[in-house]
């Protein structure tokens, strides 16, 4: 995308590259923390499906403070590859096997997580009803593996795609949580909702609370504000706090650069040595990564 598509970007994308967070969606996390206090006495948080890792840097910088506090442990996890964060433990798995849930009850020494957030989501369609129910069943595995690791009394954030269908979700919640709403902070953008409540009728209509975090003071995510240049320097383009570690077309841009891609006429043998040895070169090291030392 080119220099000015960038640059009408909203506001929370710019705030984000300047604050240093890998992605806009921590100021999600911040704002709902703002209302509900989700950070208050917790020193074991767990970040499900986190990559590329913005609410588990939230989690780091707000857990730990300024004395880097050892006290805390934050496990990040996620079936994709994530650059390390301080303080953090990212475990690569998947959080539908009950491994991962005993892998993370490991790293709190058998003690059980304060917080558990889930800002994962899946690859949209465009197909509403289909993204909906795709989304509702991420969040059911989130809230699966919640139950073995969260602390009664804990708290678990998650995002939705609320719909139609969103009266069963909080159902299910509440059997197991005894306050459960929908929040929307103002850095999550109003074209985001999809809402229709036009088939909620029946002895057994639910309606789900509804809170709007923030006042209208504040940005909004859907509107371009002008980026307050100083027109006697020249705009510095910022690149992204953290790159793909691991993008899927690393191995085209090797065999690029090796001479190697869309070549007919390049023996069948020498190409098969070439995609084996990118294959050995890009594979996965362990399951389990160590805290880094740099965002």
């Amino acid at each position: 995308m080119g220099r000015s598509s960038k640059d009408k970007r909203d506001i929370y994308y710019r705030l984000a590259k300047e604050e240093g967070w890998r992605a806009r969606s921590a100021f999600k996390l911040l704002q709902l923390d703002e209302e509900f206090k989700l950070f208050k006495g917790v020193s074991r948080a767990v970040d499900l499906c986190a990559a590329p890792g913005s609410w588990s840097q939230v989690l780091s910088r707000k857990l730990r403070g300024k004395d880097k506090s050892e006290e805390v442990k934050i496990v990040a996890v996620d079936l994709q590859a994530m650059a390390p964060l301080p303080g953090v433990t990212q475990i690569q798995g998947d959080i539908t096997k009950i491994s991962t849930a005993e892998e993370i009850i490991q790293h709190f020494e058998g003690e059980s997580a304060d917080l558990v957030v889930c800002d994962g989501a899946p690859d949209v369609t465009g197909l509403h009803d289909v993204d909906e129910y795709i989304q509702a069943q991420l969040l059911l595995a989130a809230l699966n593996i919640t139950t073995h690791v969260l602390k009664p009394g804990g708290n678990f954030v998650a995002k939705i795609f609320r719909g139609k269908d969103v009266t069963l979700l909080y159902s299910q919640l509440k059997i197991f949580f005894s306050f459960v709403t929908c929040a929307k902070p103002p850095s999550s953008r109003n074209s985001s909702i999809d809402v229709d409540f036009n088939q909620l009728e029946g002895p057994n209509r639910i309606i789900v609370p509804f809170l709007a975090c923030g006042d209208l003071s504040g940005f909004d995510s859907d509107r371009t504000y002008p980026l307050q240049l100083d027109s006697s320097k020249e705009y510095q383009y910022l690149p992204p706090t953290q790159p793909p570690i691991r993008p899927p077309y690393q191995q085209a841009c090797q065999l690029r650069k090796s001479n190697l891609l869309a070549k007919e006429d390049s023996p069948s043998g020498v190409l098969d040595e070439a995609l084996t040895a990118l294959d050995l070169n890009t594979e996965a090291d362990t399951n389990t990564t160590t805290p880094g030392t740099s965002d």
